[in-house]
């Protein structure tokens, strides 16, 4: 096997190995993502990217997602706004559309960067999906000091809870036992939102396969969105997180989510084929 090159990406500090494969196929299973997710012995990222010849014409990519512990998922929107961007400086356009298990995705570029249009939020208790029906907008679950989150799907399963102060919360100690909670079937995204004012949170999250990273922007969407459903929010929100700052909107118009924020460029490399393989290790 060859060396495979790859561009390291993060929007926020929420970051990712991109790797192209559109014109010469890439197979990267569970361990292969391990491996290179690892901070200490890979490469080191929240998720790993592969880009693949998209299955709709409309879509310039197919963008696979592995989490940093190989688990696949449908969507990621920091991830998304970076391919985003590399894919507009391929092509020139202010446009991308990409595509995912989740659906179609359309990024833009802004004056203060990327913008995806997430489409519409997922509310009813299957589309989360959830175990068993149960009310979307306040789930009987606790832990600690924290309760009755609100959850919805963005393409991937994200349950947000409303806190008065996130800095005194230990999300390490709390946020795995809701990631694999028996309520989420799929495991879920686990935010802690501090609403500061209609328009302003603090937020961060737990991300399924990932741990606490600096930011989630489909957490984003989804905090917003349940925010709006219990009436703390208005329909454009700043988004305070670790990492930096997202912008989101629900828009009344078509009922879709945007989000808008900066992506970066860290290094470009190639990956050794024994990290791929798992040769000598």
């Amino acid at each position: 096997m060859d060396a495979i090159p790859f561009i390291k990406m993060h929007g926020l500090g929420n970051d990712f190995v991109i790797i192209d494969a559109r014109q010469q196929p890439v197979s990267i299973g569970p361990d292969a993502a391990r491996r290179i997710s690892d901070r200490r012995m890979g490469v080191g990222c929240d998720q790993l990217i592969v880009l693949e010849k998209p299955r709709n014409r409309d879509a310039q990519a197919f963008m696979a997602i592995r989490n940093a512990d190989g688990g696949a998922s449908a969507a990621c929107g920091n991830a998304t706004r970076c391919v985003a961007a590399l894919l507009m400086g391929e092509s020139g356009s202010d446009e991308a559309v990409i595509e995912t298990e989740a659906g179609l995705l359309l990024g833009h570029g802004e004056a203060d960067g990327i913008t995806v249009d997430m489409g519409r939020p997922r509310l009813k208790w299957e589309e989360v999906p959830l175990a068993e029906d149960a009310d979307t907008l306040h789930l009987p679950l606790s832990a600690g000091p924290v309760s009755d989150p609100a959850a919805c799907s963005m393409g991937n399963p994200h349950a947000t809870f409303f806190v008065p102060d996130v800095a005194a919360l230990d999300i390490p100690a709390i946020g795995p036992g809701f990631e694999h909670h028996a309520m989420f079937p799929e495991r879920a995204n686990i935010g802690f939102a501090q609403v500061l004012d209609r328009a302003h949170i603090r937020l961060r999250v737990w991300e399924r396969g990932a741990g606490l990273t600096l930011a989630c922007a489909t957490g984003s969407c989804a905090a917003v969105v349940n925010g709006v459903r219990r009436g703390l929010l208005d329909r454009r929100v700043t988004c305070l997180l670790d990492g930096g700052t997202l912008i989101v909107e629900w828009r009344k118009t078509d009922d879709h989510v945007t989000m808008t924020g900066p992506v970066a460029v860290s290094f470009t490399g190639v990956l050794a084929p024994d990290l791929v393989t798992g040769s000598g290790r």
